[in-house]
């Protein structure tokens, strides 16, 4: 099968990178084994530059639809997907939102989802384009939405999928368990058409009938989820009693999905044939683990990301939190590391007038070259509790990550996000817009990881 792949939420090509194991800027001028047919980037909140699309198109080049139009940065909510070139694989990292119907329809026949609701148009680009496999990136906490109706987004999802006939597998996988350089945990959505040669080997493996038992079915899924599936074989994990193992039916329409459903999914499962198979696992890694010191700037670091000393500590460094219940701290101390990554205890008061103390602990102040660095955000390098800082490895200074430090984060090259073709012209992507693509980006290792097995797949389709 010919190695075509789509790129939806394409990011600055994330997917593109890890598919072909570019960890180098010069990897990016060699032939790519995964050829991108289409791709489509567009940030609704930039007005008036598009950094991580024309990012793409200076490091890949752009892509046609089957008219010869370039529409890789038009709203995707806007794009005929039946003008999308033709492809074997669609990927994306998608946003998490809110994924119930408009409204609770019979069938899923003629279904709309909400506008805005970014699912949607990944469900009209398969419903258009039958792609045989799919691999989707998304956060966590997508199987517990929302907070009032638990694992209704995450059902809506899987019965899209199920009517266009699909199994689908999927993992909360964190790169750091894995022996990668930053703990961040994603759910990884792998599915594949029914009538795939990959799906009828995985049955036979597993000895899955349509019509066997309820027990059967479930020992079936059990042994896919941990030894044959597309998971198991790329991120193994411990075994697990199949007494943990849940299962439930979904309703028919999605509709009624929308309305009623709700469901416990843990962090390892499968969809077969409507219905849901889920376990806690645990992963099983025993090799090296890469850490932040791992990736960090051995040379001299540009002075714009060195932290001026009086915007370091306030007072002892020894202190770790304040108590402003009796009077808020002076702005000047407000404005120190050292309190906003301190503990603290605020008085606050509520909409409806309630007042209550409230608190927070500390975090560590600088991150720890020994341990993987902690999940990156698109806050990165802004005055925040959640930003990185560090002790430079030559000066002992402290500092803020450097931008090739957070693509090196991320698993990209050095210098992947330096440059944009902007209207014909290269120029530099600022500083805060690189940090912000980098917290907005996947781990590229793990696709790198997940390559070889779709590989194989793909060689023997």
């Amino acid at each position: 099968m010919k190695k075509t792949v789509c790129e939806l939420f394409a990011g600055v090509g994330g997917f593109r990178c890890g598919l072909n194991h570019i960890k180098d800027l010069k990897d990016i001028e060699k032939k790519e084994k995964w050829d991108t047919v289409w791709f489509n980037q567009w940030e609704p909140l930039e007005k008036k530059t598009q950094y991580a699309h024309d990012c793409y198109v200076y490091r890949f080049g752009t892509r046609y639809d089957i008219n010869g139009k370039d529409t890789t940065n038009v709203d995707i909510e806007e794009v005929d997907k039946s003008l999308i070139p033709d492809f074997n694989l669609l990927v994306g990292g998608f946003p998490c939102q809110d994924y119930s119907v408009a409204s609770s329809l019979a069938t899923s026949k003629g279904l709309e989802g909400k506008k805005g609701v970014l699912w949607w148009s990944i469900r009209d680009t398969i419903e258009a384009k039958q792609p045989p496999f799919v691999l989707l990136e998304n956060v966590d906490r997508l199987l517990k939405s929302p907070a009032k109706q638990r694992g209704r987004d995450f059902g809506v999802i899987l019965a899209c999928l199920r009517d266009q006939g699909y199994t689908v597998e999927w993992r909360v996988i964190n790169a750091a368990d894995y022996g990668y350089q930053q703990r961040r945990r994603r759910t990884f959505i792998f599915a594949y058409k029914d009538d795939t040669k990959y799906s009828i080997r995985v049955q036979k493996k597993v000895k899955y009938q349509k019509d066997d038992s309820k027990e059967m079915q479930k020992e079936s899924m059990n042994q896919t989820l941990l030894k044959e599936g597309f998971f198991a074989t790329t991120f193994p994990v411990h075994d697990v009693d199949i007494e943990k193992m849940s299962d439930i039916q979904l309703p028919k329409e999605i509709g009624k999905v929308s309305e009623t459903f709700k469901f416990c999914f843990e962090n390892t499962g499968i969809m077969k044939d409507g219905i849901v198979y889920t376990i806690k696992t645990t992963p099983l890694y025993n090799g090296k683990q890469k850490t932040l010191g791992d990736i960090m700037d051995d040379d001299d670091v540009d002075e714009k990301y060195f932290i001026p000393k009086e915007r370091l500590y306030y007072t002892d460094p020894a202190v770790t939190k304040s108590d402003e219940t009796e009077g808020k701290l002076p702005l000047e101390d407000r404005k120190t590391w050292q309190y906003i990554k301190g503990g603290k205890k605020l008085p606050r008061t509520s909409a409806n007038g309630h007042k209550y103390i409230f608190s927070e602990g500390p975090i560590e102040m600088l991150d720890s070259y020994d341990k993987p660095a902690r999940t990156m955000l698109t806050s990165e390098g802004s005055f925040s509790r959640s930003t990185h800082i560090v002790k430079d490895k030559k000066t002992g200074r402290i500092r803020l990550l450097t931008a090739g430090e957070t693509e090196r984060i991320q698993g990209f090259p050095t210098d992947h996000t330096k440059y944009c073709l902007m209207n014909g012209k290269v120029v530099e992507m600022p500083v805060h817009k690189r940090r912000f693509m980098m917290g907005n980006a996947l781990v590229v290792n793990l696709i790198e990881d997940m390559e070889k097995t779709l590989s194989q797949i793909f060689e023997e389709e």
